[in-house]
């Protein structure tokens, strides 16, 4: 059992039934696994229980092995190990307003994303809520406070709706006042466009700020780079983008790789443009991280500058995002498959 994966009260039941301990210890041992303490580590639980604890339950569901640190901008990428000795990773980006953790949501990804490194190898097992909270606690701990990271990205490995239940039980306990109180509005969630989920997301009365993977504007072009674009086309991605804005009065945010010779022309600014057009959106264009195991290249400072202007003059918000980590593999799945490869 992984207590992590357990609110407050499900944790008081939970270990009244299973070792007839009392409400206010449950208590306090919820406090301590929010604080990425060890069963070992709750001096203020009598030995006995944290024994008993430790013959029933998982305290640390993820431990960080590896940490890289940028010299170029000081952000911090970590290569969590799970109690089952997969392996996962996460970024730590610190900026004035505040710490934002990017967080893995599954063991590599089904999604089959040209341009990502996550994807390759494939979907190994999804992340329980427990293990997505726990990447949290863990870089918590390492900043010494529980609200050290203000900001949650769930854009690491995996595609955050294809697990779908437990992302969502994430977010609840994440957001609970029992818990890290980390409010939605400082959650981002990105998806590839799971048009479904999406609705669903907003139907179950989730209010993260939803981004979406858009890459390009052009249906053909978006099927050759992003194999989900064959099951849920760019219509139905916008209606459902559209839906969840009508829904929680949020608004979409657009990723959009600059890929060169790909989707970094003036036409494709002027078809993402139109598509874009009449809607409370804002593009985020990202220069690429390169992949080693794709032909894929990045459009270059100059092109992608000149590919924002052309947004602009369309009266599209938009900004090119300040590349990060850049030198220690900071695109999602790198750290992750140099360690398999090397571990090989």
């Amino acid at each position: 059992m992984i207590l992590l994966d357990l609110n407050k009260q499900q944790l008081q039941a939970y270990l009244q039934e299973t070792l007839n301990v009392k409400r206010f210890v449950a208590d306090q041992v919820f406090a301590w696994l929010n604080k990425g303490a060890s069963f070992d580590q709750m001096t203020n639980v009598s030995l006995s229980t944290r024994q008993q604890l430790k013959q029933i339950a998982i305290d640390k569901p993820v431990k960080i092995v590896q940490t890289l640190t940028s010299k170029i901008d000081g952000t911090q990428k970590f290569l969590y190990q799970l109690h089952d000795g997969n392996v996962i990773e996460g970024v730590l980006m610190q900026y004035k307003y505040g710490n934002t953790l990017c967080v893995s949501t599954q063991v590599g990804c089904r999604m089959g994303c040209k341009f990502c490194a996550s994807t390759i190898g494939g979907l190994v097992r999804n992340l329980t809520a427990g293990e997505i909270l726990g990447q949290v606690v863990e870089v918590n701990a390492l900043g010494k406070g529980e609200r050290f990271v203000t900001n949650v990205v769930l854009m690491g490995s995996g595609e955050p709706l294809d697990n779908y239940d437990n992302v969502t039980k994430f977010l609840t306990l994440l957001s609970s006042p029992d818990g890290l109180n980390v409010s939605q509005r400082n959650v981002s969630l990105s998806t590839c466009g799971l048009v479904p989920q999406i609705t669903q997301l907003a139907d179950d009365g989730y209010s993260v700020n939803l981004t979406i993977s858009l890459h390009s504007a052009k249906q053909e072009n978006r099927q050759e780079i992003m194999p989900i674009a064959n099951r849920y086309n760019l219509s139905q991605v916008m209606q459902a983008s559209r839906y969840y804005f009508q829904q929680t009065g949020r608004r979409v945010i657009f990723e959009y790789t600059l890929i060169d010779g790909v989707n970094d022309t003036y036409s494709d600014a002027l078809t993402l443009a139109s598509l874009l057009r009449n809607m409370s959106a804002h593009v985020n264009l990202i220069r690429l991280n390169p992949v080693k195991e794709t032909r894929l290249k990045s459009c270059g400072e100059a092109n992608a500058k000149k590919f924002l202007s052309y947004l602009e003059k369309l009266k599209i918000s938009a900004t090119l995002r300040r590349q990060m980590g850049v030198d220690i593999n900071g695109a999602c799945g790198q750290l992750r498959r140099n360690y398999l490869e090397t571990n090989d």
